[in-house]
């Protein structure tokens, strides 16, 4: 199995906390479609023949795109690679996109699950985060696009300045009133270099809460268990049969290729990510070549990687598989360095699995890199 995303790199406007690659510059958009095809076409034999499960259109803001432009590029996929027979193909969607229209034709090219750039239903939140739509167009277009598509999730955002506990909770009681079967959810941080950063170093709001943001996580992950959703990675809930595959399939070690500006790539063994500049990614496309470095992961990268993406899963991290592919002793490390949160009750045993507890997977990454290997031993 392995996946295949392509990063759209245009947004209307730029939200305040967001430190991915993008332009409001709308003017190339033509010619990075043309661009993404011919990124696709280039790397066709990097798969090795391995069958697309899935297509994940991120972004920037992909619903950006005509779907018509989304047509090609999906086309483009099938021109060229083994694609399975039900792929998951994802769309990722600003509510002021969302007409009766525009879902319309995402269904009919192809598209079945969409993610819904939701983030919070009160208006200030979203004028705090500078969010192109408004809680009246993310409530008018949810009922829309669940009427046309069963897979559906949408992402909020907690431990926002400002958002009480009381805000919060509504926040989630909305999104479960509208029977959305799954929920992505991040707290608020601080990138350097975003207006975010620079309004928090300047006084105008205040930082984060990291016990407010703890209080917004576990109300989550309570409320939302309760109501029947599986918490099968940190920041992901769903509902038994809806788990991303595309993300899952990240976790699980699978190969991926990324297509577009600033978009990453991994094999397994090595990991590549292209330039985040539209212009020079365009030049070098045209020139048929493609604008990416790489690096091969060392023993550590491969060990660390594996504890950090397993504990942040309801799969955790399987002492048989960390023996059977890194050795003995460095399962040792792993138990000796895991046992100050097994006894403060942030890691469990699971069947031979480490895992986060409720307590714990607030902190799972925290936890992870405390376990990680420095150098060889």
């Amino acid at each position: 199995m392995s996946g295949i995303y392509i990063h759209i790199p245009f947004c209307k406007q730029a939200c305040h906390y967001c430190d991915f690659h993008f332009s409001t510059t709308l003017k190339k958009k033509g010619e990075m479609v043309q661009a993404l095809a011919r990124e696709i076409e280039l790397r066709k034999s990097e798969l090795n023949g391995q069958t697309v499960e899935t297509i994940y259109f991120g972004g920037g803001t992909p619903s950006i795109l005509n779907p018509e432009d989304i047509r090609f590029l999906i086309d483009a996929i099938a021109q060229h690679y083994p694609v399975s027979e039900n792929p998951e193909i994802t769309l990722e969607a600003n509510p002021d996109d969302l007409s009766q229209e525009t879902l319309v034709a995402y269904k009919s090219i192809g598209i079945n699950r969409l993610s819904i750039g939701i983030q919070s239903f009160f208006e200030d939140d979203l004028q705090l985060m500078n969010r192109a739509h408004s809680a009246a167009e993310s409530l008018a277009c949810l009922p829309m696009a669940r009427a046309l598509f069963d897979n559906i999730t949408i992402d909020l955002i907690y431990g926002i300045p400002g958002l009480t506990l009381e805000k919060w909770q509504k926040n989630v009681q909305i999104a479960l009133s509208l029977d959305i079967p799954h929920i992505s959810s991040y707290a608020l941080t601080v990138e350097p270099k975003t207006a975010l950063h620079q309004m928090v170093s300047s006084g105008k709001i205040a930082q984060p809460s990291d016990q407010e943001a703890s209080d917004h996580f576990l109300y989550l992950t309570d409320t939302l268990q309760a109501a029947g959703f599986i918490h099968y990675e940190v920041s992901n809930f769903a509902r038994e049969g809806y788990f991303s595959k595309n993300n899952s399939a990240y976790w699980l070690g699978k190969t991926y290729l990324g297509i577009g500006p600033s978009a990453h790539s991994y094999n397994g063994r090595e990991r590549s990510w292209n330039i985040a500049n539209n212009s020079l990614y365009l030049n070098a496309i045209a020139s048929g070549i493609l604008p990416s470095e790489s690096e091969t992961l060392t023993f550590e990268d491969r060990y660390n990687e594996a504890v950090m993406t397993g504990l942040r899963t309801i799969w955790g991290v399987s002492f048989e598989r960390i023996e059977t592919e890194f050795g003995a002793p460095t399962l040792s490390h792993l138990k000796a360095q895991a046992q100050k949160y097994l006894e403060n009750g942030w890691l469990e045993i699971q069947n031979q699995q480490l895992m986060t507890t409720r307590a714990g997977k607030f902190m799972a990454d925290g936890i992870a890199s405390d376990l990680f290997l420095l150098h060889l031993t």
